[in-house]
């Protein structure tokens, strides 16, 4: 009789085992695959990115070095350097921190009523679900919203007017101007400001206002001396990030003032569009500044950012 036993072991290709007698697997192979689904799964992401940011980026960049005869040129990066050049981008920049700081203070006021104030969940709910749909609405609506509220023929200008005999133009207001526009601007700097504080203010233990309160502390105190501390980086992060948000926006600025304010996005769009102020390379350039504030304001915002989430881990 056949020893099966030895066919079955005669017939067999030799595997290649380690100490505990399973298949050896190649790691590189497994890691190739890994790494590729991880690659395909955020491709979506990557091509977008490149497409509608880096592409952009660098035709912007270019485009800031070459003159109307497309030769190579430093003049548009020395333009910049105009006196009304300069006063656009400051009266960009005082916009931009105007409304990032009274956005920063205003929202953390309605964040910390909303989350430690002990109010019903549903106001929280209702607060944080306006905030998302309110932060991402500019534009031409923003702009007709307010010139339909706060205009020279607005509906509060003339219920003002007419039941309390105020006119608040005459008194010094106008919604075409930098007060104006920050006001304008506020109204999505506030909501974005409640969105991006509330995760931090969230992280704040209750085992330490606990121990704050049982030796002594006040809430004045708890505030003073742990509270805005600890918020203090995610603060400051914000508030650049909110400059970057008000920085770059333009459609809400020239539908609103159109040329009365002269902000950079508004003159570089002259640059560009315009049939009089016809220059895309300076326009470029404008935008290349622009760039650079706004890269700037966004790496402060990641750095603080990132330091302050080691206390609210």
């Amino acid at each position: 009789m056949t020893d099966t036993s030895s066919l079955v072991t005669g017939s067999a290709a030799p595997v290649s085992t380690g100490a505990t007698g399973s298949p050896r697997r190649n790691p590189l192979a497994n890691f190739a695959r890994s790494q590729l689904g991880a690659y395909l799964g955020v491709a979506p992401f990557l091509i977008f990115a490149v497409l509608f940011l880096l592409v952009p980026t660098l035709t912007l960049v270019a485009g800031a070095f070459v003159d109307d005869a497309g030769h190579f040129t430093f003049q548009n990066i020395l333009d910049l350097g105009t006196p009304a050049i300069l006063n656009s981008y400051w009266i960009s920049i005082r916009v931009s921190a105007a409304s990032a700081i009274l956005g920063a203070v205003f929202g953390l006021i309605i964040a910390l009523a909303v989350i430690r104030g002990r109010l019903p969940e549903g106001i929280r709910a209702a607060v944080l679900t306006f905030s998302g749909v309110a932060s991402n609405f500019a534009g031409i609506p923003l702009a007709f919203a307010f010139l339909s509220t706060l205009g020279r023929l607005g509906l509060v200008t003339v219920i003002l007017k007419t039941v309390f005999d105020f006119d608040m133009y005459k008194a010094g207001f106008n919604l075409l101007s930098f007060s104006g526009l920050t006001l304008t601007y506020l109204y999505f700097q506030i909501p974005l400001m409640i969105l991006i504080i509330a995760p931090a203010i969230d992280g704040l233990k209750k085992e330490w206002s606990e121990a704050a309160s049982t030796l002594g502390a006040t809430k004045t105190q708890f505030w003073r001396y742990i509270g805005l501390p600890v918020l203090w980086p995610n603060l400051l992060g914000t508030v650049s990030l909110l400059f970057a948000n008000a920085f770059g926006a333009i459609a809400t600025a020239y539908a609103l003032t159109g040329s009365s304010l002269n902000i950079v996005p508004i003159l570089l769009y002259a640059q560009i569009r315009g049939d009089v102020l016809h220059n895309p390379g300076l326009g470029a350039a404008l935008a290349l500044g622009m760039i650079v504030i706004t890269a700037f304001a966004n790496v402060i915002y990641l750095v603080i950012r990132s330091r302050a989430e080691r206390w609210l881990k």
